[in-house]
């Protein structure tokens, strides 16, 4: 084949390329096409057995610095909530317009550990409500003599995945339709040296919770059902 015509071939290919490319880059946000996300204005501040603490001496665990939180989330949420037992349940939400391989979200089996806890255990699990069941992720945290279990679930528009391999194919599923996935982080933790009592409680917590949020956003936190 002549020089040139192979060249002006590899060139027509790679344009070709290009031009696919730019034409399936997605250029359409979902949290611009669905109801209005306020994290404050979503979550109750009393709901089941829980209202919120307004002064507490618990510390709450940052996902991040602020500076990376400022970058990756468009909105955090912060609450402490007791019930009529006087048990402590720290919830923390982080939600990003954005969530493209280039503004993950920020997990905390990584982020409790840069704030100097001891990762004890990991599991993967499911977490009822009276909604349905929520695929969760389970760590046992340590520092010092604080015992934090976790139990966080994570969302890419109206899925909620574990793991990066379903997270990738929800993207481009999206990605695929020309969608920029919008995706939330819901962690529920506290003190407890009883891992089971206190991932029951959790439970318990989150379905409470869910329970007295409207089905929209109920379906924005918990996953499509």
């Amino acid at each position: 084949m002549n020089i040139w015509l192979r060249n002006f071939i590899l060139l027509a290919l790679m344009l070709a390329a290009s031009g696919l490319a730019l034409a399936l880059r997605p250029t359409q946000k979902i949290a611009d096409q669905g109801p209005a996300i306020d994290l404050e204005a979503i979550i109750p501040h009393k709901f089941g057995d829980w209202r919120e603490e307004q002064r507490n001496s618990v510390q709450i665990v940052d996902p991040q610095q602020q500076q990376m939180i400022d970058k990756i989330y468009n909105q955090t949420l912060s609450r402490t909530y007791v019930n009529t037992r006087g048990y402590r349940v720290m919830l923390a939400i982080a939600y990003g317009t954005d969530q493209r391989d280039s503004m993950q979200l920020h997990y905390p089996e990584i982020c409790y550990p840069a704030q100097g806890f001891v990762l004890q255990a990991k599991q993967t699990g499911a977490l009822a409500t009276s909604s349905g069941s929520i695929p969760v992720t389970r760590i046992q945290t340590s520092l010092d003599q604080r015992h934090e279990p976790v139990t966080y679930w994570a969302t890419i528009g109206d899925q909620v995945f574990q793991g990066g391999v379903q997270k990738k194919l929800a993207e481009m599923s999206y990605g695929l339709n020309g969608k920029i996935p919008d995706g939330m982080l819901i962690r529920i933790s506290s003190i407890d040296t009883e891992t089971s009592n206190a991932y029951a409680i959790q439970t318990q917590f989150a379905d409470q919770m869910l329970s007295a949020i409207t089905p929209e956003y109920r379906k924005k936190l918990s996953g499509s059902f």
